[in-house]
């Protein structure tokens, strides 16, 4: 089975088997028309702000198929996640989506979207560096200046209409707008090298391997190179806009070797 890759800075295809019923296709837009906004969007508040996060995340787990608590993904994920309870003083919550797209995602609320098919092909350590480095987005409010950028250029983009300071609701249209400018939202080189940074430190202080960080790297490395050595690939297009990562494994690998941090042996856990 073929199966879309896109891990918020990667795009590629990666076939591989898949043992367990079948998933449904992750969803981010329907065909449903948006409704006419009056007042221009020149002001967002931070309460309007967390008002469309909270939308935006309520609606993705409403159209793609969250697993059940009692499912191996979720409980894998639960085990994995244990002990990250926030990224400076933003709640974490986590979820897995058995989707066939292989993604992960943060949200600007904290929310960590994990999708089944990525589960399927990483490690528990290469899956904790993956989470590690978003999460090190939403520390740094990388992600909801993402948010707020895409919402006033996509979903916003005619304007809002507003009532005692609360902003309007947003259709399904707008909302699958939103999410497909989110995919496609870039942060900087300065963004992804302190976002690593962060998820570095942030696994330590909770406990695990940091290493999981230059693992989750090197396994990016080598879907690179799976992907071909087409100077024109959507993915080596994507790479171009982010720190090369063989730099990003070197410095991750020399500060672990200054702190004296063992490297983790990579046994491949995957979810059946």
């Amino acid at each position: 089975m073929k199966k879309s890759l896109v891990i918020l800075y990667t795009i590629g295809l990666f076939g591989f088997a898949f043992s367990i019923p079948a998933a449904g296709q992750f969803n981010l837009k329907k065909a449903v028309s948006g409704a006419t906004k009056v007042v221009q969007a020149s002001t967002l508040t931070d309460e309007q702000m967390a008002g469309y996060v909270k939308e935006y995340i309520d609606w993705m787990d409403k159209n793609n198929k969250v697993c059940e608590e009692n499912s191996p993904y979720t409980e894998r994920l639960k085990k994995l996640t244990e002990g990250l309870g926030d990224a400076d003083g933003i709640p974490l919550n986590f979820k897995v989506y058995h989707v066939t797209d292989v993604n992960a995602f943060a949200c600007a609320d904290g929310s960590v979207r994990v999708f089944s098919a990525l589960m399927d092909i990483m490690s528990d350590e290469e899956l904790l560096g993956v989470i590690g480095h978003e999460i090190g987005h939403v520390a740094h409010r990388d992600s909801k200046r993402a948010f707020r950028t895409s919402l006033l250029t996509s979903a916003l983009k005619d304007g809002i209409s507003s009532k005692g300071g609360k902003a309007a609701a947003l259709t399904e249209s707008q909302l699958g707008s939103l999410g497909e400018a989110l995919v496609g939202a870039r942060h900087s080189q300065k963004q992804e090298r302190e976002a690593d940074d962060y998820g570095y430190e942030f696994l330590k202080k909770a406990g695990k391997n940091p290493c999981a960080m230059s693992l989750s790297f090197r396994k990016l490395k080598t879907m690179q190179e799976q992907a071909g050595a087409q100077k024109s690939s959507k993915l080596n297009q994507l790479f171009s806009t982010h720190p090369d990562l063989e730099e990003r494994i070197k410095r991750m690998e020399e500060r672990a070797t200054s702190e004296g941090i063992s490297p983790i042996s990579n046994n491949k856990n995957e979810t059946k």
